[in-house]
């Protein structure tokens, strides 16, 4: 299941005392903030975004039609900006929309089940998925190269190869027994 709004980025915080604002970017260029017209916020508003900068570290400096003071801007901070899914462009073949993968199911190339997955990162050293198990803490696996054997978005299914030492083994033997008593 896909969802039709899709998140492009976060307020940070607010940037001086006008109520110009910082966001933390999820779309490939500032410029995006802009072209794909007035976003809306979690309480269901929408802003009218005009970048003014990026700052040192990477964060997009925007101010917003009514936005004017401090105050309104620190009341933004935490929300996600995002826009239909029909604003953006479709991904490339080799691809996709974070937000297409929630919640989808997670396996092991040996067919056991990991979990779901419940988020995806870039800490700056490459895709991590998150994955959430029936019980217990969720992992954290690589997502990139080898470690991913398929996606099927249409079917919400993930196949990895996780590199040993990724998973605890007892965790991974007691998945599969319980997949047999079923």
């Amino acid at each position: 299941m896909t969802t039709d709004h899709l998140a492009v980025g976060a307020i940070a915080g607010p940037h001086g005392v006008r109520g110009q604002f910082k966001v933390k970017l999820f779309a490939e260029t500032p410029a995006a903030l802009e072209q794909y017209g007035a976003l809306q916020i979690d309480d269901g508003r929408t802003l009218k975004l005009t970048v003014k900068s990026v700052n040192s570290k990477g964060l997009v400096i925007v101010s917003a039609v009514g936005v004017t003071s401090r105050e309104a801007a620190e009341a933004l901070r935490g929300m996600l900006l995002s826009t239909s899914r029909a604003c953006l462009p479709d991904p490339a073949e080799d691809e996709l929309y974070h937000a297409d993968l929630l919640g989808a199911a997670v396996f092991h190339e040996d067919g056991t089940n990991l979990g779901e997955v419940v988020a995806l990162y870039n800490f700056g050293a490459g895709e991590i998925i998150e994955v959430k198990p029936a019980s217990g803490t969720s992992v954290m696996l690589p997502f990139a190269g080898e470690s991913v054997v398929s996606v099927d978005i249409p079917n919400r299914r993930v196949v990895l190869a996780p590199p040993a030492g990724f998973l605890d083994d007892d965790t991974k033997d007691h998945d599969r027994a319980d997949q047999n008593d079923g």
